[in-house]
């Protein structure tokens, strides 16, 4: 009796290294990525002849309505509950540098009203964000 030899299975190409190999760039990815908070409302910066692109944590934007507003994980803080939230940020030795996004149409007076507020919360480094024309 003559048997048929038994067929063999074809080896599928293994996975798992494949899988690891993801698993890695995404935990990789994960660490190296610094996500930014959204801004609260869309801001047109001063035009300068030099763009100032400015580093620092805390950021305040001042809206053309003159309103002032943080960026928040639920959404915006605005008016005096943004500055209260600047202040309690502000490590007791002194606040690091302030990034300003004020619309370039805002009210000067409220721009020279802020300024005094945010130098009592202890943010002396103020700097306003500009972009080249």
């Amino acid at each position: 009796m003559r048997l048929a030899p038994p067929q063999t299975r074809r080896k599928s190409d293994p996975l798992l290294p494949m899988i690891d190999v993801v698993f890695f760039l995404i935990v990789f990815y994960m660490i190296v990525s610094s996500f930014a908070e959204p801004e609260p409302f869309a801001i047109a910066p001063p035009q300068s002849a030099q763009a100032m692109a400015v580093e620092g944590e805390a950021a305040l934007f001042l809206g053309a309505d003159g309103i002032a507003a943080i960026a928040g994980g639920a959404g915006a803080i605005t008016g005096d509950a943004a500055l209260a939230a600047l202040a309690a940020r502000c490590a007791p030795g002194g606040c690091g540098p302030l990034r300003l996004h004020a619309d370039a149409a805002a009210p000067a007076s409220a721009l020279a009203a802020l300024l005094p507020r945010l130098a009592a919360a202890g943010y002396g480094d103020i700097r306003l964000v500009t972009v080249q024309p």
